[in-house]
């Protein structure tokens, strides 16, 4: 992980069997769950936020490199980290590494994440408490 960036959260993960595909790894669809677990996981550990809320994020775009394919069983960590914050937004950058060999790289990339007014659906200024926990 670059150590230009605010580091966010390592969130540990075991690969479940549901989780493989034809192919005898884990199927390209289930990175995106883990990415979600892991940002949703630091999200609520941030003081003053809830998914709940009126305003509220949403995923805008999400990039995956696939590097190595994961198999299963496994256990591997999901690294996220700050690349950028915006007026709305904050682009969330992400790695999914081995358990056992940080070094190991399955996939990295980045998600940006937009905060709206789930009323309006505009988008809404990024909280204060996510800016503080951003930076």
């Amino acid at each position: 992980m670059s150590t230009e960036h605010k580091h966010l959260a390592r969130v540990p993960i075991s690969v479940r069997w549901r989780d493989m595909d034809a192919m005898g790894h884990v199927n390209n669809a289930k990175y995106v769950s883990y990415l979600e677990e892991a940002r949703v996981r630091w999200m609520l550990g941030v003081e003053g936020i809830s998914m709940t809320d009126r305003i509220a994020p949403v995923v805008a775009n999400t990039n995956i490199n696939y590097r190595l394919p994961i198999e299963w069983p496994h256990d591997i960590v999901v690294e996220l980290f700050v690349e950028r914050l915006g007026n709305s937004s904050v682009t969330i950058g992400h790695r999914i590494v081995d358990q056992k060999d940080p070094a190991k790289l399955y996939s990295d990339g980045n998600v940006v994440v937009v905060w709206m007014d789930t009323q309006t659906g505009r988008s809404a200024p990024l909280p204060d408490a996510v800016r503080a926990a951003s930076t």
